[in-house]
């Protein structure tokens, strides 16, 4: 095998490597949409509990106290 084809062989390789890599990217690019909107969800849903006038559970004294 010559030099060229030597070379050819390494680009082959890398190019694959790049597109295994940009599809992983992708995929995480998917998950942290997903994430990012159920975070938004959870922090308005924690929102409108907290804005019914209610005592945060977090600040209500244990029973025993």
């Amino acid at each position: 095998m010559d030099r060229i084809e030597q070379l050819e062989e390494r680009v082959a390789h890398l190019m694959r490597a790049v597109e295994d890599l940009s599809d992983v990217v992708a995929l995480q690019v998917r998950d942290i949409e997903r994430l990012l909107r159920l975070t938004q969800l959870l922090a308005e849903r924690e929102a409108e509990r907290e804005g019914d006038g209610a005592t945060p559970e977090a600040n209500v004294r244990p029973p025993h106290w």
